[in-house]
């Protein structure tokens, strides 16, 4: 299992317990986070899913593809550099221990 932190727009953090090769949305949804709601079920096709990776994270993640920024022209809060697709992303054991930032709203 690989350890992921969810770290709320509030700056509490809930730390996950996760499969590698679950993504970040199915990790939060399975967990019942409040702050993803990953509508269309991994599909990459809303951004209910937007959360924040790190730059320092930057090697532990595949790079955007051109799908997440489409989607992410979408998104409820401020969409940066940082912005991601949390369906786009599958845990891997590298992640262990990472800090995902999730936006204050979805909608």
């Amino acid at each position: 299992m690989t350890r992921i932190v969810f770290r709320t727009s509030e700056g509490d953090d809930h730390p996950v317990e996760v499969e590698p090769g679950t993504s970040l949305m199915l990790a939060a949804i399975s967990n019942g986070l409040d702050g993803i709601v990953g509508e269309c079920g991994g599909s990459a096709m809303c951004a209910t899913c937007h959360v924040y990776i790190a730059e320092e994270d930057d090697s532990r993640v595949p790079p955007r593809a051109p799908i997440e920024d489409d989607m992410l022209e979408s998104a409820a809060d401020e969409v940066t550099a940082r912005s991601r697709l949390g369906c786009q992303i599958p845990v891997t054991p590298e992640m262990d221990g990472m800090v995902v930032q999730m936006p204050s709203c979805q909608y």
